[in-house]
């Protein structure tokens, strides 16, 4: 890599409007989820496909992909890997 070499005194660096910096990946919090919700994605968590989620505890694969989404709203998780660190995180007292 090449040393940056400061501007010319008094300017500022500008941030770099053609290549922003990507966003940093913040941890999901947890949120207070349904019974139902926090099933679902303890399913999906321990390996199984929404398929496999939707027959074991008898709902449709569509209502699954729903209670997911419902999650990464209340969350903010947006990758499936945030979901399963969600999954994770023990549970708040009182929830």
């Amino acid at each position: 890599m090449r040393a940056r070499t400061p501007g010319p005194p008094g300017k500022e660096e500008q941030p770099c409007t053609t290549h922003p910096r990507p966003r940093t990946a913040t941890a999901p919090s947890h949120p207070a989820l349904s019974h139902r919700e926090r099933q679902v994605l303890q399913h999906i968590a321990d390996g199984r496909t929404y398929a496999a989620t939707a027959r074991r505890i008898g709902i449709s694969v569509h209502t699954v992909d729903g209670y997911l989404r419902r999650i990464r709203a209340k969350s903010g998780a947006r990758t499936h890997a945030e979901l399963i660190r969600l999954a994770l995180l023990p549970e708040r007292p009182g929830h």
